[in-house]
Parts: C-alpha cells; sequence; structure tokens
C-alpha cells in the first residue's frame, strides 16, 4: 500500500519528487551521532545498500532508502570497504560518505621503549601480522634499508624508533615498517639534533648504544643526564662501565636471573661490562627520546658510581667507599 502511494506521488510532478525524496531520505534520527562503522563488500549495488544500513541500524527501512536510490538516481559510486555513519545522516549524507575513502584498517602497534629485535619480532607474531622471525631477520640485514645517518653492518638494535605506530593489520608490510621506524628516528632525533651530534665528538652510534643503556639503567628520565655524565666519564677515563644491563642482551628471557648470573661470570661475552672495558658492540634495546636526548646532552658530576634503592630513587657516589657505603644504607647488592 505505502509503495503504492509513494510511486502515485511521484507522479505529480518535480515539486512532488522532491517531497517524497527529502521524506525517504531524512535521517531516521537527527539527534542520534553515536559513530556505526560499515562495512560495505566489494559488488554491493544501490538496491541492496539499504539492507546493509538497515541491518546496522543506520536506518530504520531499506524498502525506504531503496525507492530513494530509484528516485534520485544516486549511489552510482559506491566503494567496497569500512565507513563511519551514524542514525543523523540524511540519505544523501550517507551516500556522499560511502561514496568517498573508505576508513583505513590501522591498527595501534606500540613498540615498547628498551625492547629488543626479539620483543619486537614476538609482538608482531603474536599479533599474527608476520611469521615468527620474519622480522628479525629483515633487521638484521641493514643493507636493505635507507637512513640520512650510518647504518650499522650487522644488525639494526637500538635504530628501531619505539613509538606507536598506526599500521594496516591486513596488509603488514615488515619491511615498510622497519623503513618506518628509521624514518622516525631521522625525524624526531638525528634530523633535529645533527648539528649537536657532529659537535659532540661522539659517533651516531655510539650515542644509541649509551641510550640503549640509559634506557634499562635510569628509571626516571629526570635523572639519565646525570647517568650520561657518569657513564661517557667512564669511558673517557677507560673505567668499565659495570653495567649489568648489558648481561642481560643475549638472554632469551631478559628477567632469567640464573642466565644472568651465568653471563655475569662469561668473560668471553663482548656484553659483559662489568669486565670488557669500553661499549657493547651494540645498543641494548630501542632508546626513547628521552634516553637519546640525555645521551647527546649529559650532565657533569662529581659522581663515579651509581645505584638505586627499593624505590628506584638514584644514589651517587665519589669513589668505591661512598659506593660501598651507600649499598649497606640502601641494601642494595
Amino acid at each position: 500500500m505505502w509503495r503504492s502511494v509513494v510511486f502515485g506521488m511521484i507522479l505529480w510532478g518535480s515539486q512532488g519528487c522532491s517531497s517524497v525524496a527529502d521524506f525517504l531520505g531524512s535521517a531516521a534520527d537527527p539527534s542520534d551521532t553515536n559513530e556505526i562503522i560499515i562495512e560495505i563488500p566489494k559488488g554491493t549495488t544501490a538496491g541492496s545498500l539499504g539492507g546493509i544500513l538497515a541491518k546496522a541500524g543506520v536506518i530504520d527501512s531499506a524498502d525506504n532508502f531503496k525507492n530513494y536510490i530509484r528516485l534520485t538516481k544516486k549511489g552510482s559510486c559506491l566503494k567496497a570497504g569500512k565507513f563511519s555513519v551514524s542514525r543523523s545522516m540524511s540519505a544523501d549524507k550517507i551516500l556522499e560518505t560511502v561514496c568517498g575513502v573508505p576508513l583505513a584498517n590501522d591498527k595501534p602497534f606500540t613498540i615498547v621503549e628498551g625492547w629488543r629485535i626479539r620483543e619486537i619480532d614476538a609482538a608482531l607474531a603474536q599479533k599474527g601480522w608476520i611469521q615468527k622471525g620474519e622480522y628479525s631477520a629483515l633487521a638484521n640485514d641493514p643493507s636493505q634499508f635507507s637512513a640520512p645517518f650510518p647504518l650499522p653492518k650487522d644488525n639494526l638494535e637500538g635504530y628501531l624508533y619505539p613509538e606507536t605506530f598506526m599500521v594496516d593489520a591486513e596488509k603488514f608490510d615488515a619491511k615498510k615498517f622497519i623503513q618506518r621506524q628509521l624514518d622516525m628516528l631521522a625525524k624526531e632525533f638525528y634530523t633535529h639534533y645533527k648539528a649537536e651530534i657532529d659537535k659532540s665528538g661522539r659517533t651516531f652510534e655510539e650515542i644509541l648504544i649509551v641510550a640503549s643503556l640509559l634506557e634499562r639503567e635510569e628509571p626516571k628520565p629526570q635523572n639519565r643526564d646525570v647517568v650520561a655524565g657518569i657513564i661517557w666519564k667512564r669511558l673517557d677515563n677507560n673505567w668499565a662501565l659495570g653495567i649489568d644491563a648489558t648481561s642481560h642482551y643475549n638472554l632469551e628471557d631478559w628477567n632469567d636471573r640464573k642466565g644472568l648470573l651465568r653471563n655475569l661470570r662469561d668473560k668471553s661475552d663482548p656484553y659483559n661490562t662489568r669486565i670488557k672495558k669500553g661499549l657493547p658492540p651494540t645498543p641494548i634495546g630501542s632508546p626513547s627520546l628521552p634516553s637519546l636526548y640525555a645521551a647527546l646532552h649529559p650532565e657533569s658530576s662529581d659522581w663515579w658510581y651509581y645505584l638505586h634503592d627499593k624505590n628506584q630513587n638514584f644514589h651517587g657516589a665519589k669513589n668505591a667507599a661512598g659506593h660501598e657505603a651507600n649499598r649497606r644504607k640502601y641494601n642494595v647488592y
């Protein structure tokens, strides 16, 4: 009965057509602006779009929408994909939306500050976006990538900027993702501070390594410039760094206590900075911007030693005797 009335009204002329179209294309609820994500499959026709919208609750009547399409002859530009619509939209606005650019399938993925290549690989594999080992294999071949700074020959440990990235989960490309991380390191740190890096007397790699140590050594960013000063001072005076975090680096599980004790006794381990003087061969993880900044802007102090109490508060000492006194005072061994 309703369809007969509608098409009877259409015969009234252009003014009647306009009135009917306005009625059929009106919003289901002008006050309801809540987002509704709809997905339009490939091959969907304008005539079948009403059913998708009605099922999602965007409109109340698939028939009314279909008649609107017939009356206005719109909807020939539909695109497949996901779109954001609401019940406050008129039929015309809905059509404008679904004829536009679909929503990206991007999802957030966070690289935690301090993560090693292996942790990034494991997190991506857990998401199901890569095969286990795929990211690591690429990160261990720097020759495939480009950057405005010198890239290491063996692997990109420490060069893989930690940040929350929006990624296309359905078309994830590990190689392109690594290049994005390198580009982000250039954008956020290297390009901005290049003049200071060049004047620092340190190589970019050395700064990255020290920044990675700071990431693991000092939990409070505001103290990292002081710790950086101690690290550089020890290096410049040919002292062993004595940083236990470096002996965690080759462990499958960073918190493997037995493995750490074994590595601390291993005189052949190049990452054992209790025994080996100088920096470890590579960064020990991905440093954050505060750590990078602190490594480039160390603060001078009288301290040569430091430790952290159970509340992660920093305590420096001028000499070995003062360091031992701090150990006893704060029960740190």
